[in-house]
């Protein structure tokens, strides 16, 4: 019979230390490898250290690497699809996953390795499918289109022992609103980082404002 308190289990104790980090996981398209070591020094500044990689780009990869060169980064790979990506992701020293959704090939590939896993989820089935495998610290994605705060309420309700990232849709405005929730340890969004060329003093300034949002 599954725990229905809200203790973590070693499993997931390994992912919540990275989401407990801070209120807010900054999720990251890097489109241009040059800009990831600037991006990562202002999110780090402003009190943003967990890094989420989105595996969206071709040089993804190559942005966790000079990710971890800045002082207190803990970078992650986000949009991690199957057990290749988890490997690659590894490889380039990503220090936890991230994915959308889950799959029993990912689940197993994910737990065998070890690394703080953030499954993606969206309904009782996802939660159920995450549970056998472990995992109660999980991502409730995409967290807007999928009903809101009113849908993770009453999602959450007979799974006491879980708790969620909401991430997809999700601002500086309707983050409060979420981290208010006894499920929700953290967010997951991308509106610290503008599009186009950082600009590393509004990034930090974001990040702050982000870092000071009340669990």
């Amino acid at each position: 019979m599954t725990d229905n308190t809200a203790t973590a289990s070693p499993v997931a104790s390994q992912v919540e230390r990275v989401m407990t980090l801070a209120p807010v996981i900054p999720v990251l398209v890097i489109e241009d490898i040059d800009h990831a070591l600037p991006i990562a020094e202002a999110l780090v500044a402003g009190g943003l250290p967990a890094l989420e990689v989105t595996l969206r780009t071709p040089c993804a990869i190559d942005a966790i690497k000079a990710m971890k060169q800045v002082p207190g980064a803990v970078v992650g790979a986000g949009t991690v699809l199957t057990p290749d990506d988890l490997h690659r992701s590894l490889d380039a020293g990503a220090e936890f996953i991230v994915s959308p959704g889950l799959t029993p090939k990912l689940g197993e590939a994910a737990v065998r390795s070890g690394v703080p896993f953030l499954p993606g989820t969206a309904n009782s089935g996802d939660i159920m499918l995450a549970l056998e495998f472990g995992l109660s610290r999980l991502k409730f994605f995409p967290a807007a289109a999928s009903g809101g705060t009113s849908a993770l309420k009453a999602i959450a309700g007979p799974f006491a022992q879980v708790r969620f990232c909401p991430t997809g849709g999700i601002t500086q405005e309707t983050a409060p609103e979420w981290l208010a929730l006894p499920s929700v340890l953290c967010v997951g969004g991308s509106w610290m980082v503008p599009k186009g060329a950082p600009e590393q003093a509004e990034i930090e300034r974001r990040a702050r404002a982000a870092a000071g949002l009340a669990r």
